[in-house]
C-alpha cells in the first residue's frame, strides 16, 4: 500500500514538474510552479521527512512563486512606463 501511495505522489511530481516546463506564460508558470512545490512536499511527506516538506511548503510553495510573480509585475510596469515615454 505504501509503495502505491509513493508511485502516485512520484507520478504527481512528474506530471507537475513537465507542466511547469511546458508552460511559456511566466505568471502561469509561477502557478504551476506552486502546485509542483505542493506535490513535493507531499512527496516528502510521504517519504517520511516531515522537516524536509514544511521547508518545501514554506519556500517552493509559497515564497518562491511569490517572488516570481512581483518580478513579473514589476517587469510588466517597467515595459509599459518606457513605451509611453518614446
Amino acid at each position: 500500500m505504501a509503495d502505491a501511495v509513493i508511485v502516485v505522489a512520484l507520478l504527481l511530481v512528474a506530471g507537475s514538474a513537465t507542466a511547469a516546463v511546458a508552460v511559456r506564460d511566466p505568471v502561469r508558470q509561477a502557478l504551476v510552479l506552486a502546485v509542483l512545490g505542493v506535490a513535493l512536499a507531499v512527496l516528502f511527506t510521504v517519504l517520511q521527512a516531515p522537516d524536509v516538506a514544511l521547508s518545501q511548503l514554506a519556500v517552493g510553495s509559497v515564497l518562491t512563486p511569490l517572488l516570481l510573480l512581483l518580478t513579473v509585475r514589476k517587469v510588466k510596469r517597467r515595459g509599459q512606463r518606457k513605451g509611453r515615454e518614446q
